[in-house]
């Protein structure tokens, strides 16, 4: 699937804050937004987590099939597709029932991504000023 930048962007920026969240015990417990514990890491913290993660979801965002979306909506796969991608991604990865954990962790982490995906724009109805 072809994704934007800033879409793919979003997807593991949102991917990265529900890791983060299921991670920590002060934001499952309600006492801290995640938005908070998020901006109160550096960048190099960030980049850490951005970049573990991305090793994981990317390749399968873009190996995902290509499908319509209209301006205003987001692109859908069932859980079918996103799990079928996944095990084409991850090829034979240690013994079977190894395999079918990284599988479903890996198809929970991209249909997060895929659930913080922004809708999409309409490129005729962008609006660029002319003085650049």
């Amino acid at each position: 699937m072809r994704f934007t930048e800033h879409e793919l962007t979003s997807a593991l920026t949102g991917a990265a804050k529900a890791v983060l969240a299921a991670q920590d015990k002060d934001v499952r417990r309600g006492r801290v937004d995640v938005e908070t514990v998020w901006a109160a890491l550096d960048r190099y913290q960030r980049f850490q987590i951005l970049d573990g993660l991305g090793s994981q979801i990317l390749p399968v965002l873009v190996a995902l099939p290509d499908v319509p979306v209209a301006a205003g909506t987001r692109a859908s796969y069932s859980d079918r597709q996103v799990s079928d991608t996944v095990e084409s991604v991850v090829g034979d990865a240690g013994g079977r029932v190894r395999r079918a954990v990284l599988v479903k962790a890996r198809t929970a982490l991209v249909q997060s991504a895929l659930a913080h995906l922004p809708p999409r724009q309409d490129p005729d109805g962008l609006i660029v000023p002319d003085h650049l």
